[in-house]
């Protein structure tokens, strides 16, 4: 069944590690974020990031409305040059707690409001409050030289706040982290070794001999690429495999046919030069026949030998092809002249079709003299006499088309898809005296192969067989 997550399939290796890597961070910004609502949760009070005082000392003026210069709180004030004033509705000084270090006596709105500011560049900072008692007493003015106020950051009031040490919390961002980082290889390292797993099964059971397996993989393009590289060689290796297998059964067939073919004629030749020898054949005549008989079956046995030679001569690595561009039309009219006494001896009419013009082609001279006589010498050997043979040279696009044609007897459809196999006969008979090696035809395939051709075979209205010769121009 497919992946039925697809979103990778033929995308490049590279844009999917950034992708993953991408969501790694983001991962690993979640990570943080989630650590620091743990931190923020785990805090026991809201921490409120603003200036305060000096804790040692209380710069509000209400802190000292229950003391008024007799507690602890008091004294500290007094101590850092502060003091306290008692102001009646008037903003007039009726008390002073501590040394007064201003002649200031009655405060207007302008001078109280500006002081209350608090800026820098005051000498003294103020802080007041309102009086609820019987004194006639109004507000409790405190005063303190600026200089001796202190403001900072209390650093120590996270570390204070937590449930936790600071180690804990580090132990615990660590872990996480690696694990998000052992997640993140593991996530990217299953990307690369599925499909390797999938190559390397693939390539164990090629190993096994199982040269029909093929792969399929859902991965980047990369992966891709070499997936089908590996269906393609297991493509290539199946069909050599296949190849060599019909090889060995043909050469196996072939030796099977060539010990029946020759153990017939040796067999005749022995048992007519047994007679002979022993003197049972006393008539000139019945001697002169049979003398004919071992001749003719010797012809016939060195001839097999010598196709047998022929044909193995093809399949030899030592093999040189001469191929080159010459003109065709002239040297088929030298090859057809050479077997004309024979055409006229059998009484065969001979139809020779070949332009005017010069027709060139790349071919081997001695391979396509032996195509043309062997396919002329099929249609001697295998047609009455009076049979017409037509021999045509048809220039086309890219190659040249030479027909071997008669009106004989033709060759029965049931071996066209065999005729041109190793001591197939056109007229299925393996032991006529007029019948060939059987080894004509796949010699003549061959040989036009090997010059780059093709040897195919087909029939028309009035003519029964048409061998079709098509070499590159």
């Amino acid at each position: 069944m497919k992946h039925p997550w697809k979103s990778r399939d033929s995308r490049p290796l590279q844009t999917s590690l950034t992708i993953d890597f991408l969501l790694f961070n983001c991962m690993l910004l979640m990570l943080v974020l989630a650590v620091y609502l743990f931190v923020q949760k785990d805090i026991t009070q809201v921490i409120r990031e603003k200036m305060i005082p000096d804790p040692d000392m209380s710069v509000e003026a209400h802190t000292y409305l229950g003391e008024l210069g007799e507690g602890p709180e008091s004294e500290r004030l007094l101590k850092s040059g502060g003091w306290l004033e008692l102001l009646d509705s008037s903003k007039r000084v009726i008390q002073v707690i501590g040394e007064k270090q201003d002649d200031i006596q009655v405060y207007d709105e302008d001078t109280l409001y500006q002081g209350l500011e608090n800026r820098s560049n005051q000498p003294y900072y103020y802080s007041i409050t309102s009086v609820e008692n019987d004194s006639g007493a109004e507000w409790l003015l405190l005063k303190l030289p600026r200089d001796v106020v202190k403001v900072s950051i209390n650093n120590e009031m996270l570390v204070s706040y937590l449930n936790h040490s600071v180690f804990f919390y580090v132990f615990v961002v660590s872990g996480l982290i690696l694990l998000l980082i052992f997640v993140y290889s593991y996530w990217v390292s299953r990307r690369i070794k599925k499909p390797l797993r999938v190559l390397n099964l693939g390539l164990n059971r090629m190993m096994e001999g199982h040269y029909n397996t093929r792969i399929a993989l859902y991965a980047e393009t990369e992966f891709l690429r070499i997936g089908n590289s590996f269906n393609y060689m297991a493509n290539v290796i199946e069909k050599t495999t296949e190849e060599k297998r019909q090889a060995e059964q043909s050469k196996q067939r072939l030796m099977v046919d060539l010990s029946h073919d020759l153990k017939t004629p040796i067999t005749s030749i022995q048992g007519y030069a047994q007679a002979l020898i022993e003197g049972r054949v006393s008539d000139p005549e019945r001697q002169a026949k049979y003398l004919n008989y071992i001749y003719t079956k010797s012809v016939q046995v060195t001839k097999l030998i010598q196709h047998m030679l022929d044909l193995l001569k093809l399949d030899s690595p030592d093999f040189i092809l001469r191929v080159q561009r010459l003109e065709l039309g002239d040297h088929l009219r030298e090859i057809i002249a050479d077997t004309y006494g024979e055409i006229e001896q059998k009484d065969f009419e001979l139809q020779l079709q070949v332009p005017e013009e010069e027709v060139y082609a790349h071919y081997d001279p001695e391979l396509f003299a032996s195509v043309i006589n062997n396919l002329t010498g099929n249609a001697l050997a295998y047609n009455p006499e009076g049979t017409r043979i037509r021999v045509s040279v048809i220039p086309e696009d890219t190659d040249i088309r030479v027909e071997i044609a008669d009106n004989g007897i033709g060759i029965p459809k049931e071996l066209w898809s065999t005729i041109f196999d190793p001591f197939v006969r056109g007229d299925e008979a393996r032991t006529t005296a007029s019948g060939g090696t059987g080894l004509g035809l796949s010699i003549a395939k061959k040989n036009v192969e090997k010059m780059g051709g093709t040897l195919l075979l087909e029939s028309r209205d009035g003519e029964a067989t048409v061998f079709v010769i098509r070499i590159p121009k």
